[in-house]
């Protein structure tokens, strides 16, 4: 990955795209109910990245199960090497904003994603000190 910060970023499927967006990736196994493909304006749609639907039925977008939901999806991030290949590729080129359905801006797997994303980038860079 590149040098400089990772230019990733959060945003709700249904929030209208924008220029700033860059590479809109949609992160759901099940696509938004009501939005239409072609305002969507996705760039990728990355079903295989998104929590198996097991995980997600157990989840159920309970607060109370986000904890222990986030440890198992990240467990299941480890082994998914072929659709995190696929999110690297695209912040080679620039911004990648991950978009998702779920009404919950705090608690959902696009979250959980986000911050799988930058902390295995933050172990992949050399440190800058002193900059």
């Amino acid at each position: 990955m590149a040098e400089e910060a990772l230019d990733l970023r959060l945003k709700r499927a249904y929030d209208p795209p924008s220029p700033q967006d860059g590479a809109r990736v949609l992160v759901d196994r099940l696509w938004p109910r009501g939005l239409r493909k072609e305002k969507a304006g996705l760039t990728l749609w990355l079903k295989d990245i998104a929590p198996s639907t097991e995980l997600r039925q157990w989840f159920g977008h309970d607060p109370a199960r986000f904890a222990e939901f986030s440890r198992r999806y990240r467990l299941e991030l480890d082994v998914n090497r072929a659709a995190l290949d696929e999110i690297d590729d695209l912040l080679r080129h620039g911004r990648v904003t991950l978009l998702y359905s779920a009404h919950d801006t705090v608690h959902n797997q696009a979250q959980v994603l986000f911050d799988y994303i930058r902390q295995r980038s933050e172990t992949r860079m050399p440190s800058k000190q002193g900059a």
